[in-house]
Formats: C-alpha cells, sequence, structure tokens
C-alpha cells in the first residue's frame, strides 16, 4: 500500500504545477521593505532543474512498485510522502503567503533530507537515493532562499547581509549532509548548481554576494569531490 501511495503522491507533486497559478518568486510588494531582486535568489535558469527532480522521482515512484515490501526502500517512504504532499500544496501557498510557504518548505527540506539519509547508499542506489539526493539537495538550498527573501524583505538583515548568512548556512549543512553520505554527490552538485545560479544574477550588481557563491561553490566541489574519492 506504502508504494501506491508513494506513487499517487508523486503524481500529485508533478502535477502541482499545471494546476496552480505560475510562481515568479514572492511578490516584492507583500514586504515592508520592497526588493526587487533578492540577491540570494538564484539566476531563472537554474530552477530547469525541477525537471530532472520530477522527472527522476516519477520513475523512482514507478521503479518502487517492484520493491514492494522491500525494508531498503520502505524505511524512506515515511518522510518522502510527507515531502511530497508539502510541495503539492506549497506553489498555492506561496503566491499569497510567503511565511507560510517559507515554513512549508524548510519542513520540505527536513523530511527530504530524512528520505535521502535513510535510502540505503548500496541497494537501488540509482533508483533510489540519486534522485532523493536531488531533490534534498535542491530544497536545502531553496528552504534558505526563502528563509532570505523573508529575511530581507522585513528588514531584519540587510539584502546582501542575508545572502551572505544563507550562503554559509548552506555550505555548512551541506558539507554535514554530505559526510554522511559520500559516495553520492549529487546533493551536494544540486546545491552547487543553486550556488552558480546565485553568482551569475549577482555578478553585474553584487560582486560580494557573487564572490562569495563562487568560494561556496568552489567550496562544496573540493569537499564533495574529497569525500568521493576517499569513501
Amino acid at each position: 500500500m506504502k508504494t501506491y501511495i508513494i506513487l499517487l503522491a508523486t503524481a500529485a507533486f508533478l502535477a502541482a504545477p499545471f494546476v496552480t497559478p505560475p510562481f515568479m518568486g514572492y511578490d516584492p510588494g507583500m514586504f515592508p521593505v520592497e526588493i526587487t531582486r533578492p540577491s540570494i535568489q538564484p539566476a531563472g535558469y537554474a530552477f530547469a532543474i525541477w525537471g530532472i527532480i520530477y522527472s527522476w522521482l516519477a520513475v523512482s515512484a514507478v521503479f518502487g512498485l517492484l520493491r514492494k515490501g522491500d525494508a531498503m526502500w520502505d524505511r524512506t517512504r515515511l518522510p518522502l510522502f510527507g515531502a511530497l504532499v508539502l510541495g503539492s500544496a506549497w506553489l498555492g501557498i506561496a503566491n499569497g503567503f510567503p511565511i507560510t510557504a517559507t515554513v512549508t518548505i524548510i519542513a520540505m527540506a527536513g523530511l527530504s533530507l530524512g528520505a535521502f539519509l535513510t535510502a540505503s547508499p548500496t541497494t537501488d542506489r540509482w533508483w533510489l537515493q540519486a534522485p532523493l539526493a536531488m531533490f534534498a539537495g535542491w530544497l536545502t538550498a531553496a528552504s534558505m532562499v526563502s528563509l532570505g527573501v523573508i529575511l530581507a524583505g522585513y528588514g531584519w538583515l540587510s539584502d546582501t547581509a542575508t545572502a551572505l548568512t544563507m550562503l554559509t548556512i548552506v555550505v555548512v549543512t551541506t558539507i554535514t549532509v554530505q559526510s554522511r553520505r559520500p559516495a553520492m554527490p549529487l546533493y551536494a552538485g544540486a546545491v552547487i548548481w543553486a550556488s552558480i545560479g546565485v553568482a551569475v544574477v549577482n555578478w553585474p550588481s553584487n560582486t560580494t554576494v557573487a564572490y562569495a557563491a563562487i568560494a561556496g561553490a568552489v567550496l562544496l566541489v573540493a569537499s564533495a569531490g574529497g569525500l568521493f574519492l576517499r569513501r
């Protein structure tokens, strides 16, 4: 039954962008401090990674039908189900309720990390652990982007200070998580992709954040690469 529930939850997650209004980022007018383009937000092209994540999760859910009752798969299903259910509702929430959306995506990130870290590093790793790694990696970055927009939008930190703080948290979190699963660097890879997107979009206007994002990406490449080689 859990296998079919995951399949249905994945289908709902994939369908969400087609049944909710397009999300183009939080409306700056919703915040006391109006920032047209928050520095922590990656370039638009970076979000194309969702195409890979959606596709891989769909393939994993279908393949999971062949692993009904498999204990290695089963222990990932509860946290994954939670992340998918929250993800199915997130777009609808984000268009009008940025604080609620931020709490939701942080919960999604936590649940996806739980699924990734409980997946077997050796059993069906490309069918289960790999898609979970990318899902968790991107949500690690996206949750801090969302939190950063809130912090800057309410004036709790300046736009630049917020971006630097969130980048630091993301890098530390990624290194910590990746150290527990050194053989699956796709987790760090998704975060690196987001960091490069932050660097690209800030290069013309905020070089402080751009350099910090590049430094974070380089550090993650070195860390994940070193962990992978020493595994």
